[in-house]
């Protein structure tokens, strides 16, 4: 069962990633054309500019899988949902998005355990804590927590559908 994304807080969220997206990739982008047009012209580059890019991209990763879970763009195993009887379906539905924010959570609180160490590993020349990076993993399973609770009660408040005309079992096709 999909759920669209319709709430304020999943509008927040989408919104959120859409800004850290482009403007990490806009960064990363701008500053290895500026370190390679550097490097070609005066054979020299920017000390930092290797480590910049090393920070932004898991923000820009988090970014793109909240999106993608936003969307319902992972990849999915629907046999067994298709297989049910229509009553089973909200259960399971239900079932698995608690799974999966309850997963998530711990996630998230194992690694709010590990910032205090990681915070001590800090970038050669930026000097920047590893919890940064850490952080942004941290605050991306939280938020898919957030948005695997907000799924689980939107599947559970979707009104049941009535079975298919057809009496004949759905055989399931191949998909490759």
């Amino acid at each position: 069962m999909q759920v669209q994304a319709s709430s304020a807080i999943e509008r927040g969220i989408g919104l959120l990633c859409r800004i850290v997206l482009w403007l990490s990739t806009a960064a990363i982008f701008f500053i290895l054309v500026v370190n390679t047009v550097l490097r070609y012209a005066t054979g020299s580059s920017l000390q930092w500019a290797n480590e910049v890019p090393e920070l932004l991209f898991p923000w820009l990763v988090m970014a793109g899988v909240l999106l993608a879970a936003q969307s319902s763009a992972h990849i999915a195993t629907t046999f067994l949902m298709e297989a049910l009887p229509q009553r089973w379906k909200r259960w399971l539905a239900t079932a698995s998005w608690g799974v999966v924010a309850a997963l998530y959570g711990t996630l998230t609180v194992a690694t709010w355990r590990l910032l205090p160490i990681v915070h001590d590993e800090k970038s050669p020349i930026l000097g920047v804590p590893g919890s940064v990076t850490y952080g942004c993993v941290m605050g991306g399973m939280a938020l898919l927590a957030v948005m695997a609770v907000r799924s689980a009660a939107a599947v559970w408040k979707q009104p049941e559908q009535p079975p298919a005309a057809s009496d004949e079992p759905r055989v399931p096709v191949a998909h490759w």
